[in-house]
């Protein structure tokens, strides 16, 4: 069984990055796990995180404060639903942690990590609940932030 052969996967209202990355799973793993690491790599560039909470567990509070160039800042707090150690991430904004409903949830995140010769095959995944937030997510830059976002993943995980 492979880290995607349970996640079920619709175009219509979810989006998809998939890249083979040439550095391995459990350096990105920890790159991900550790708020020190994630705050030098999570915001596309200009933008930066200012601000990182991990409390790694199932119902564990994902929080970061992400900082446009112009100075405005974003706050995210999501609740951790599945954590596989360098293979599977899974957190959703839907609930607060503590598994607490959100009061306007967006999306669930999942990523995927499994070994590829040296490197690794990452898959991050979007689901959304219906066709308007999947747009409302690409419009937002989708498919450019979270790429450059996992080139800066790449980069730094090079040199931890």
């Amino acid at each position: 069984m492979t880290a995607t052969s349970n996640v079920p996967f619709n175009p219509e209202i979810d989006l998809k990055l998939e890249r083979t990355l040439d550095v391995p799973k459990e350096l990105l793993w920890k790159a991900w796990i550790q708020p020190e690491h994630v705050k030098h790599w999570f915001a596309p560039k200009p933008w930066e995180i200012t601000a990182c909470e991990i409390d790694l567990r199932p119902g564990g509070k994902f929080h970061f404060v992400m900082r446009s160039p112009e100075g405005q800042e974003y706050p995210n707090t999501s609740c951790y639903l599945e954590i596989v150690p360098n293979t599977k991430l899974v957190w959703t904004d839907a609930l607060q942690p503590g598994y607490r409903p959100a009061e306007n949830p967006f999306f669930t995140a999942v990523l995927l990590m499994e070994s590829q010769g040296k490197g690794t095959k990452y898959t991050a995944l979007a689901l959304h609940r219906d066709v308007e937030g999947r747009k409302r997510h690409e419009e937002m830059g989708f498919h450019e932030g979270w790429g450059q976002v996992v080139d800066q993943l790449v980069a730094y995980a090079k040199h931890m």
